[in-house]
C-alpha cells in the first residue's frame, strides 16, 4: 500500500518530456533562478560527466572551466529549475563516468566529437 502511494507521488512530480542527452555530451543547461521577486534564466554551458538515479530522482551533473578553475553543477533531472537542456554537441566516450576530466587541463580535457 505504503509504495503503490510513493509510486503515484513520484509519477506526478516527473516532467512528461525530458530533454534527451547522454555522458560526454556539450550540452546547455538553463536554469530558472528567482532574485527576490524578480525570476531570470542562466545558461550554463559544459560537458556532462555524469547521470546517476532513476526516475523522479535521477540527476545530473556538468563540469566547465571558469577563469581557469573547474566548475561542477548538479540538477534533478525532473527539478521544475531546469527549464531546458540543449545538447551543443554529442560526445564519444566508452565509459558512464568521465571523472577522469578533472585532472585534465587545456585541449586534454576535451572529448572527442561523435560523427552521426
Amino acid at each position: 500500500m505504503n509504495s503503490d502511494y510513493i509510486k503515484n507521488l513520484e509519477a506526478s512530480q516527473m516532467k512528461e518530456k525530458v530533454d534527451e542527452f547522454s555522458v560526454g555530451d556539450t550540452v546547455k543547461v538553463h536554469n530558472r533562478i528567482k532574485e527576490g521577486n524578480k525570476e531570470r534564466i542562466q545558461i550554463f554551458e559544459g560537458t556532462v560527466i555524469k547521470r546517476q538515479g532513476g526516475s523522479n530522482r535521477e540527476t545530473f551533473t556538468v563540469r566547465k572551466i571558469s577563469g581557469g578553475c573547474g566548475v561542477e553543477k548538479t540538477w534533478p533531472v525532473h527539478s521544475p529549475f531546469v527549464e531546458k537542456i540543449e545538447v551543443v554537441r554529442h560526445g564519444k566516450v566508452r565509459r558512464s563516468k568521465i571523472y577522469y576530466l578533472r585532472s585534465r587541463i587545456g585541449k586534454a580535457a576535451k572529448v572527442k566529437e561523435l560523427v552521426r
